[in-house]
């Protein structure tokens, strides 16, 4: 597995080794020890599985704050979606930053997201379908947003997105007061 780091610390990009054949591939999406061995220890709890219909549908910016904050390593099973991360931890040298990523079925990139960032994605083509996993159960009470268009973020978009009642209603990052303080490493 390829592991890259970006520009902001703790999200990775992980690429898993592809074997194909003629009938396809087969590809090891995670495996806890070998990764453990990288210094990625993370105990996931919960798979999500969501799927889009249309182009330009844009999902975020989301987080789960403490208690039950949540790592999230995303991919992409079918079709294409640009994944970005904000980091939002108090004090941090990159709070307010973004990193973005395309992630596909074709590249078979993962993106991998510490606690204390808010994620967000949106389809780059019709029927594309996300999955990924999730160190803590989902908590109604923990759920949060920011408005998507509000966190500097430059979007591939070539029109209006298609948005959920959720994300239009979301404040905006100026008027968001981070549940999450960085700790120095």
């Amino acid at each position: 597995m390829q592991i890259e780091q970006t520009a902001l610390p703790g999200v990775l990009i992980l690429t898993p080794a592809r074997h194909g054949d003629a009938r396809g591939f087969f590809s090891e999406s995670w495996n806890r020890a070998r990764l453990a061995e990288a210094g990625i220890a993370i105990d996931f709890v919960q798979d999500n599985h969501s799927f889009s219909h249309a182009k330009g549908t844009l999902r975020g910016m989301h987080f789960q704050a403490p208690p039950h904050a949540q790592a999230k390593l995303v991919r992409c099973g079918r079709g294409a979606l640009y994944d970005v991360v904000v980091d939002i931890r108090k004090g941090a040298p990159s709070y307010g930053a973004w990193v973005g990523t395309e992630l596909s079925f074709d590249n078979g990139r993962q993106m991998l997201i510490p606690e204390g960032f808010l994620h967000g994605f949106v389809t780059l083509t019709e029927e594309t379908e996300i999955l990924y996993k999730c160190s803590d159960y989902y908590t109604p009470d923990c759920d949060g947003a920011v408005r998507w268009d509000s966190c500097g973020i430059d979007w591939p978009l070539a029109g209006d997105p298609v948005l959920s009642a959720k994300d239009q209603a979301a404040p905006p990052f100026a008027a968001f007061d981070s549940p999450f303080v960085w700790e120095m490493p």
